[in-house]
């Protein structure tokens, strides 16, 4: 099935649930305090599935992590209809459906296919000075078009610059702590976290405005971290200081464009008008204020949002028209990497339906432990505690998901957030952003860069290799950031 069929099926079994369960619309609101942990075993389950069983069975999950998913939803949805009702359910799900879920997966299609859309031919020479560029490049890039497409546009460009050098995993490592993941802090383009706060409220410049010094910084220090290695690294190659500058990708036969020897060039060239429409329609949604809306199902759907997702439609539509056959192909492009976000969001949304209960009850609320760890005894929020719970689940667990959570657990209120309690937001959004990239199954991205490293030729460390890197490299920059920044 096509991420497009994907959403278009979606909005269908949605608009036939609202049309079905007019009760679903009158459904009171769930009062967290009345329900027990038990009902965030379902939330708890599916991200320990996705943690852990690509490492342990990669075959069934590969095959089957659909059915998981779903099994993990029912294993909620089942219980909750018959204990709440029926239109309670259904009002849990429409809510998750229509406000977060949807916008979630169209944005990241969109940005996904436009990304696919666009191939770079490069003769580049992988020297220190120019895979440090590369990387500063993607970081900017990641906050315009996503850590997942920023990954997807520069990964193979870099690879193939570095094709005549025997030690290239810490080019992949870096590439992965930088283009994957720390670049994505400025917008609500940048990572799925962030854009789930936009949808909650958060203003679309405000991340930049309180998390920009901070990611400038990480990024700065990566970056000379990882000059000093790379030139150190090449040194201990001599043939490769030596060895032709490598080929240019040739262009698509059918994109038009004559086999010539180039510095750099770009094929499917319209994508990048289809980029910045993109980044318009999100914009807009953000500024413009509109009182029109619908009430679908109990949940409210503005107008300012629903132009944006329609627009986004046909963003990736344009872009999929538009794209010569071509540079998907040299790309090799293909949809399963979003069909299997969009099935494995499609269950976390609905699961975190009980969790962000409990959470905005507070300390009524049966995780009141947890507002404890991260509250200082003043009452005040433990601005240092937030952004190492955030991060450290976020590292383990999906960023996205741990955003909600530790968002809902910091009183939910966008406003309040934004001002009085802006150290507090700023934490939780450095924590998921940055910490990402602790392991490989912190963020989509890291995995798909390793995999696509690892089919051309490049020896990359293990789940825990991988963590020797991280935990050597970021953790001491981010006990850094702590006291400078989070105390």
């Amino acid at each position: 099935m096509t991420g497009g069929r994907l959403h278009l099926q979606a909005l269908r079994l949605a608009l036939v649930a609202a049309c079905a369960l007019p009760a679903a619309a009158s459904a009171a609101q769930l009062d967290g305090a009345t329900l027990s942990t038990a009902w965030g075993v379902p939330f708890a389950g599916l991200l320990l599935s996705i943690a852990l069983l690509p490492l342990l069975a990669p075959a069934f999950w590969h095959r089957h992590f659909g059915k998981v998913t779903a099994a993990w939803a029912l294993a909620f949805l089942l219980p909750f209809a018959t204990r709440f009702g029926p239109g309670a359910a259904a009002a849990g799900v429409m809510h998750a459906l229509l406000a977060e879920y949807l916008p979630f997966v169209i944005l990241l299609t969109a940005l996904y296919t436009v990304a696919g859309g666009i191939h770079i031919r490069a003769d580049l020479r992988g020297t220190p000075a120019v895979n440090t560029a590369l990387l500063a490049v993607g970081a900017a890039l990641a906050s315009v078009m996503g850590t997942t497409g920023a990954s997807m546009l520069l990964i193979r460009p870099l690879l193939r610059a570095n094709a005549h050098r025997t030690h290239r995993a810490h080019v992949v490592v870096f590439f992965i702590f930088i283009v994957s993941n720390a670049g994505g802090a400025l917008t609500p383009l940048g990572d799925p976290p962030l854009f789930l706060g936009f949808l909650k409220g958060v203003d679309f410049f405000w991340t930049v405005t309180h998390i920009g010094p901070q990611t400038l910084w990480l990024v700065g220090m990566l970056l000379v971290v990882f000059h000093a290695l790379d030139a150190w690294q090449l040194r201990r190659d001599p043939a490769a200081m030596t060895a032709p500058a490598p080929a240019p990708a040739p262009a698509p036969a059918s994109a038009g464009a004559t086999p010539r020897r180039v510095r750099i060039g770009f094929d499917g060239r319209i994508n990048f008008v289809l980029l910045a429409l993109a980044v318009s329609l999100v914009l807009t949604s953000g500024v413009w204020k509109s009182p029109l809306a619908w009430n679908v199902a109990g949940t409210t759907v503005g107008l300012p949002g629903l132009v944006r997702d329609v627009g986004l439609v046909g963003v990736t539509l344009l872009s999929l028209a538009l794209t010569p056959r071509g540079v998907h192909a040299a790309n090799q492009f293909s949809w399963a990497p979003m069909q299997e976000v969009a099935k494995l969001f499609a269950g976390i949304f609905v699961t975190i339906v009980p969790v962000i209960a409990m959470l905005q009850a507070g300390a009524a609320g049966p995780f009141g432990a947890v507002l404890a760890a991260v509250t200082r005894p003043d009452g005040l929020p433990d601005t240092a505690a937030y952004f190492w719970a955030t991060g450290l689940l976020s590292s383990f667990l999906d960023n996205a998901p741990t955003y909600l959570v530790f968002f809902n657990t910091a009183g939910a209120d966008p406003v309040a957030l934004m001002t009085v309690m802006a150290p507090t937001l700023a934490a939780i959004s450095a924590g998921a952003v940055f910490m990402g990239a602790n392991t490989y199954i912190g963020n989509a991205p890291n995995l798909m860069v390793k995999a696509i490293a690892e089919d051309r030729g490049v020896k990359m460390p293990s789940f825990f290799g991988y963590m020797l890197w991280s935990f050597g490299i970021l953790v001491p920059l981010f006990v850094a950031m702590t006291f400078v920044w989070f105390r």
